[in-house]
């Protein structure tokens, strides 16, 4: 796909003055030039043209918020300048793979005062001796170089870490509170656990005490029939001698 048709693409019924991110890797320019893409996109931060077939950036137009610049993977071999000139504020370019070989050619990179990370990883500059004391030196305003500083330290990954704080924003947002209210549920419950557990354990010992009642109501009454019983025994035990006597005085 052409690129000026993919950057039409791109729009997504948007303005250029609307775009704040543009990615048009993999497709073709004309003539390994840029094109489709003017300074109407003056709002544009980030922007990638990755493997694009460019052998020039004359027609990069003034995009002055730019602070992204991905070209990677094409045939620049110089006129580096012009970035400085129509994108002063870049902070990040990455030209790895491309035909960059002397260290003059990345020079020009001199005048972007905000610059701070470099990538030229697969280009034929990287096989020169001292070729990372010589860029430092070179441009002391960057701090990475092809993804380490000077001592070797390699680059903070900026869309790991905006993941990273997202994911603790997220984590850490909620479920406090679903916690608590779990907590209080937990609570309550074994609340309403216990005062059941001590309701039901005192109707039971009511019911104990009832049937311990019963039963000794029982053992009362029984014990007081076996007297009445015993008394009726005895007066007819004593009517009997009475009658015998009767009939010992005849």
């Amino acid at each position: 796909m052409e690129m000026k048709k993919r950057i039409s693409l791109e729009l997504r019924n948007r303005t250029p003055a609307e775009v704040a991110e543009l990615v048009v890797d993999n497709c073709r320019s004309s003539d390994g030039e840029i094109e489709g893409l003017t300074d109407e996109f003056k709002e544009l931060e980030f922007l990638s043209m990755v493997n694009v077939g460019l052998t020039s950036l004359a027609m990069l137009p003034a995009l002055t918020k730019l602070r992204k610049l991905e070209l990677s993977d094409n045939n620049i071999s110089g006129s580096l300048e012009i970035l400085s000139e129509k994108c002063p504020n870049l902070t990040y370019l990455n030209l790895s793979g491309n035909k960059i070989k002397e260290l003059s050619t990345v020079e020009a990179l001199q005048n972007l005062k905000n610059l701070k990370s470099l990538d030229l990883f697969n280009c034929e500059i990287t096989t020169l001796e001292e070729y990372r004391e010589s860029i430092f030196e070179l441009l002391p305003q960057i701090t990475y170089l092809d993804g380490f500083d000077a001592e070797d330290n390699e680059a903070p990954d900026s869309e790991a870490d905006d993941d990273d704080d997202d994911e603790d924003g997220e984590e850490g947002a909620g479920p406090v509170g679903e916690y608590d209210d779990e907590d209080d549920d937990e609570e309550g419950s074994e609340g309403k656990e216990v005062g059941l557990s001590y309701l039901m354990k005192d109707e039971i010992q009511d019911e104990e005490d009832d049937d311990d009642y019963v039963e000794e109501e029982e053992e009362e009454e029984g014990e007081e029939e076996e007297a009445d019983v015993r008394g009726e025994k005895r007066k007819r035990d004593a009517e009997d001698e009475g009658e015998d006597d009767d009939e010992d005085d005849d």
